[in-house]
């Protein structure tokens, strides 16, 4: 349970993370910026949150494999 808590928070961190990089890629294209690196830096946090996902989907399949064994 400990590492789907904790999953769990890596995903609550990366959504919060994804959000701010997205701010501040508006704020460089308001300002006249060029977004390119900004927006390469984005695409590695949603491949990061992927992976995240993907582990916190694991665990809980493998959660409910093990609650499913019989005694």
């Amino acid at each position: 349970m400990e590492h789907l808590e904790l999953a769990a928070q890596h995903i609550a961190d990366g959504e919060t993370h994804i959000h701010r990089q997205q701010v501040i890629i508006a704020d460089l294209r308001r300002a006249g910026h060029d977004t390119t690196p900004a927006e390469a830096f984005l695409r590695e946090m949603r491949a990061a949150q992927d992976v995240h996902v993907a582990s916190r989907d694991r665990i809980e399949r493998e959660l409910r494999a093990f609650r499913n064994l019989p005694l």
